[in-house]
């Protein structure tokens, strides 16, 4: 078996393992919400819920440096370089306890005055949300210390350990919630020291699966001030993009507010709920083929990075239209049967986030290959510029006195627009074909895209019963399969999947005779 044939089994496995670890956990965390709701009550729910939201600030900073971590330990890994991976994660571990004793510092001085003088919680629950203030901030610092093990785990490429240990998380969790109905003391303290109970048996798990497994792992005192110097830079970077991103989000969301009141932004709200549902499945397919774009890249390996990244491309959208065109096709009887009361401009909010989402999906590898380059500064300042103009789009818009759907269809062509940036942009970068790649990727997603549309729509169009919005679902995703299997992969790959296709039937058949 080839290195590239191993690698790409590796990743089409991974990605199996990241669907079903986010299938399991998305069940138990919608359950366990209405559950916990029900159990601490509003008040109680909603005081854990807020002081939580106020410790996920000073976590902020170590996303990105999660980022930058296993963006460094997958390019050692992809020179062959183990002393350097050992050096990168060793002073990954001491970057994060740093920040750890930073936040201590600013959670029991600033945050803890924030809590006491400015939130509005009743004083007869204030003793229990101290309790909580606390215990979540333990929690905090445990997750910010499992970090450089998690990017480990990631960068070898072991996601059956990070999918089976999410699914034991999100059991523990579901146990935690039932453990409330047994003990009488005060519920939203019990359950808060339960959360931080199970952050740190899952955390210990993880350090002791990377000591046992990888050598890399073992952490001692390590500092370079150059290396120091390149993951920060690089952090820095990662959060300033991050950061634009929620920033143009957010601002868009005001400035509709500003025109167009709450309704719309419930609206709004709704959509973003449903894009970010239906993305997570895509992010757990780019975490699977992360590590190997990036350790392709350091092993020079520029064939194989290319092709990477032309199917990556790809397949990262045909997944986001088998998962996005039903909901698009059928939005509105799917939002009514969830919501009930449906929010008016929630159906065409919702498509056109999907649609926007879509094309985030294809341009996914494009940026994931700009940081296996670690050139990344000039990167997201030009995607910031792009990025805000947003804001003034969506003012100018509804200055003019245009409906709020306005602001979401140029929300989509802004996009577009910076997914052809992109391209050029690699060019200069990466090496990039661009019209390589737009006859590679983007001809055979629009190709897909047109022939996959029409029947599901003219069958929906003409039928709105609820029987026969399961049978447009159906057809929508055996459209997409069918229009994929004809012109959306190369003869090569269709070969190559009929050929496994053919022999796992065979050895199907010569079993079941045995």
């Amino acid at each position: 078996m080839t290195d590239i044939t191993a690698n790409n089994k590796r990743i089409a496995k991974n990605t199996l393992l990241l669907y079903f670890r986010t299938f399991i956990t998305l069940l138990v965390t919608l359950y366990t919400s209405r559950v916990i709701l029900q159990i601490l009550g509003e008040t109680d729910f909603g005081i854990y819920n807020i002081i939580g939201g106020v410790i996920l600030i000073f976590s902020f900073l170590s996303n990105a440096l999660a980022v930058s971590t296993q963006r460094f330990m997958s390019f050692e890994m992809g020179k062959n370089n183990e002393n350097a991976v050992r050096k990168v994660f060793s002073m990954s571990l001491t970057v994060h306890i740093f920040i750890v004793l930073i936040i201590i510092t600013l959670a029991e001085t600033i945050g803890l005055w924030f809590l006491e003088t400015k939130m509005n919680i009743p004083n007869s629950r204030m003793y229990a949300a101290h309790w909580v203030y606390q215990l979540s901030i333990l929690s905090c610092c445990v997750n910010i210390l499992r970090v450089p093990y998690n990017a480990c785990i990631i960068s070898y490429e072991k996601m059956s350990f990070y999918a089976y240990i999410s699914i034991i998380e999100a059991v523990l969790k579901l146990l935690g919630v039932y453990f409330l109905l047994v003990f009488i003391y005060d519920k939203l303290i019990v359950y808060s020291f339960l959360m931080f109970l199970v952050m740190v048996l899952v955390s210990l798990s993880y350090k002791i699966y990377c000591n046992k497994k990888f050598n890399i792992s073992r952490y001692k005192f390590f500092w370079d001030k150059q290396l120091f110097y390149e993951m920060t830079s690089f952090s820095v970077w990662s959060l300033f993009g991050s950061a634009a991103n929620m920033a143009a989000s957010h601002g868009v969301a005001i400035v509709v507010n500003i025109f167009c009141g709450v309704v719309a932004n419930a609206a709004l709200g709704i959509a973003n709920q449903v894009s970010h549902a239906v993305s997570v499945f895509i992010t757990n397919f780019q975490t699977a083929f992360s590590p190997q774009l990036m350790k392709s890249y350091a092993a020079s390996n520029q064939d194989y990075f290319m092709s990477l990244i032309y199917k990556t491309s790809r397949y990262s959208y045909y997944l986001m239209l088998l998962l996005g065109f039903p909901l698009i096709l059928c939005c509105e009887p799917i939002l009514n049967l969830w919501l009930g009361n449906v929010p008016v401009f929630t159906v065409q909010f919702t498509q056109l986030m999907i649609v926007f989402c879509m094309i985030d999906a294809m341009s996914g590898p494009l940026w994931i290959s700009v940081q296996a380059t670690g050139k990344i500064k000039n990167y997201q300042i030009l995607m910031c510029c792009l990025i805000s103009i947003n804001l003034p789009i969506a003012y100018i818009i509804l200055k003019l006195g245009y409906s709020p759907v306005w602001v979401l269809v140029a929300k989509v062509v802004i996009n577009m627009i910076v997914h052809f940036i992109r391209i050029i942009y690699l060019k200069k970068v990466i090496k990039l074909q661009a019209l390589d790649y737009i006859k590679k990727v983007m001809i055979r997603v629009v190709s897909v895209t047109i022939i996959s549309v029409p029947l599901p729509y003219i069958f929906y169009y003409y039928n709105h019963d609820k029987a026969d919005i399961f049978i447009a679902i159906i057809l929508s995703v055996l459209m997409i399969l069918l229009s994929v299997l004809v012109i959306g992969i190369s003869n090569e790959e269709r070969n190559l999947l009929l050929s496994k296709f053919s022999s796992r039937i065979i050895n199907n058949d010569q079993y079941s005779k045995k």
